[in-house]
């Protein structure tokens, strides 16, 4: 006759098969069964990858019933003494987990995988999971497994070793080291139970239910909050992804310079879109920084003003016009020319073969004359369609839009598509052969590209000739997560090759005219200490004024909880040697979850 205690094992006992979401009855664990520690082993590839494992033992820490990934967590409660292998693993079922919950004492049967999320040609890290399993459910209501708590003090300063120039820079073979890399401590918590205390955000809340914090709260911050990506080598260490187990309608709308007071605690997963990530059961209670948006002062009357402003994708459809007129009014304080990036043509994303925006920067006029505005004019070209990049069906493109009581456009028909424009001499100074014009349009820099936009004004008798850009983007760059150390920026080639054919056209300015005012402007879509940027600057041709800022102040972007430098205003010699400029970061839009753009507007002010 069995005993209460084997009775009781015999009710509790179901496995749950993910494929048919069957219910099966298993035999108990056996003595000789694998470890969690041992699937994780002392690197970031399980030694058991492909292998069938049996009862492996472990408290379930969380369960994830949404997304393309579900399943759940479980711990070894009594890990081994080796700090580089973890106690924590996914149980993928593909499914809703049926019949499992937090605290239950499961042993599960399945195969060893290693998941590289975006697939293997993103470079990304593998999370290793149990496929396919059947699992046990042994007993239920079992404490979990104390957190490790994830602080400044545990996180090391270096982010990773270089990765093994045998297998092409992966760091994959390399044995964890989580007492000297930030990434290898990270890894050597894969799917355990781990916490954070009082933690500041760095990255506000974004449409997917996720922000950003970090557990280091000196770590290259400046005075918003924010933690400041200034170079490839400071890849901020304590930055980590916050997700929830919970409902999305109660993740907390947050931004950066928020708290998460108290503890957020739950499994360290690794995902697709940010890494190394903390999907909480228990999330901290959110406390308001009070971040206020930012506004610039007006410019004086002899000064003109130059702005960049990246209005993402806006077409006639949206709902942002007014925000965006409040914007270019109140907070950017109506200068004088805006290059506006993001301009789609007048029925956005539909496919038509419409590349005409007249009305798109039509109603963005009227709403700034609405606002209180000046009633700006503007000129740009309509790209050919679907030649520019972007959305698919939205041809987005760069304007200029200026204002014509303070700043006249000196207009040179020819300008198309295709025609690039070229520099010349008038009376003496440098002009160019068409304006508004396109910079080297037919040229491979600028394939499936935007191309730069170049146009002449004047402000009070002297010609400012402005170069709008919008540059490549950083899609398909491996993250700074990569398994491959240092990551490639396999999309810098083409940038590089678009700086280049800017900077060459801005010489040939200064070649006829060495004291040219020359502003190059846009979204460069790289940073101020780039080699983009030094092609673009060249020797001497040009400057990018956002250097002329406190290093803390050097953002109008924030990826992944890093404020970085995608947004700049270049300016050429005899703009900077009048030491009468400024230049401006105008944060309104990066830091709040409520954005109308992910991009902050930039604003120079200079005598001509």
């Amino acid at each position: 006759m069995p005993s209460k205690s084997s009775a009781r094992l015999a009710a509790l006992t179901v496995a749950a098969v993910c494929a048919t979401s069957t219910i099966t009855l298993t035999s108990p664990a056996h003595a000789e069964s694998v470890r969690i520690h041992d699937i994780q082993g002392d690197t970031r590839m399980s030694p058991y990858t492909g292998q069938q494992v049996t009862d492996v033992a472990g408290i379930v820490t969380g369960v994830r019933t949404y997304g393309s990934s579900r399943g759940f967590w479980i711990q070894d409660p009594e890990p081994d003494a080796d700090p580089a292998t973890s106690e924590g693993v996914f149980v993928h079922t593909g499914s809703t987990p049926q019949g499992v919950a937090v605290g239950d004492a499961v042993e599960v049967s399945g195969t060893v995988s290693e998941y590289v999320p975006g697939g293997t040609s993103s470079g990304n890290q593998a999370l290793t999971e149990i496929t396919r399993p059947a699992f046990t459910v042994v007993s239920g209501g079992n404490p979990v497994p104390a957190a490790t708590r994830i602080d400044a003090g545990s996180v090391p300063a270096a982010y990773t070793p270089a990765g093994d120039s045998a297998a092409n820079g992966s760091v994959n073979s390399l044995p964890l080291r989580p007492d000297r890399y930030a990434l290898d401590f990270y890894e050597s918590l894969e799917g355990m139970n781990v916490q954070v205390s009082d933690t500041r955000v760095v990255g506000a809340t974004d449409p997917y239910t996720e922000l950003w914090v970090t557990v280091k709260p000196r770590e290259n911050r400046n005075h918003r909050g924010g933690t400041v990506y200034g170079s490839y080598e400071a890849q901020n260490t304590g930055r980590l992804q916050i997700q929830s187990l919970g409902r999305a309608a109660d993740f907390p709308d947050a931004n950066v310079g928020d708290t998460l007071a108290g503890t957020t605690t739950g499994p360290l997963d690794f995902n697709q879109f940010g890494g190394y990530t903390l999907v909480a059961s228990e999330l901290g209670t959110l406390e308001s920084g009070n971040l206020r948006r930012e506004s610039t002062r007006a410019q004086r009357s002899g000064e003109l003003a130059v702005a960049t402003y990246n209005v993402e994708n806006l077409d006639p459809s949206d709902g942002t016009f007014a925000a965006h007129a409040e914007a270019i009014v109140g907070n950017l304080k109506s200068p004088d020319i805006v290059s506006l990036e993001e301009i789609q043509d007048n029925n956005g994303a539909t496919d038509d073969g419409t590349v005409a925006a007249d009305r798109t920067v039509a109603a963005l006029i009227d709403a700034i004359a609405a606002a209180g505005g000046p009633r700006y004019d503007w000129r740009g070209i309509d790209p050919a369609d679907k030649a520019d990049g972007g959305e698919p069906g939205g041809n987005i493109r760069q304007v200029f839009l200026f204002d014509p009581e303070r700043v006249s456009f000196t207009d040179r028909a020819g300008g198309d598509a295709t025609t690039a424009t070229g520099v010349t001499k008038v009376r003496g100074r440098a002009a160019l052969t068409v304006s508004p014009g396109r910079v080297a349009p037919g040229s491979e820099a600028f394939e499936n590209s935007r191309k730069p936009l170049a146009g002449e004004f004047v402000f009070r008798g002297r010609t400012v000739v402005v170069v709008a850009n919008h540059f490549a983007s950083k899609g398909g760059d491996q993250a700074l997560t990569s398994q491959y150390q240092p990551p490639s920026r396999g999309s810098e080639t083409q940038r590089h090759l678009q700086a280049k054919e800017v900077h060459d056209f801005t010489a040939k300015i200064l070649a006829v005219q060495k004291n040219a005012a020359v502003v190059v402007l846009g979204d460069i879509n790289d940073f101020e200490f780039s080699t983009t940027t030094k092609i673009l600057e060249g020797r001497g041709t040009l400057w990018s004024a956002v250097k002329s800022l406190p290093r803390s102040e050097r953002y109008s972007y924030v990826y992944q909880g890093n404020s970085q430098a995608l947004d700049q205003i270049l300016i050429s010699p005899s703009i900077r040697r009048g030491g009468t400029f400024t230049y401006d970061s105008v944060h309104l839009n990066a830091e709040f979850h409520d954005q109308i753009s992910d991009h902050d507007p930039q604003v120079l002010r200079f005598r001509p």
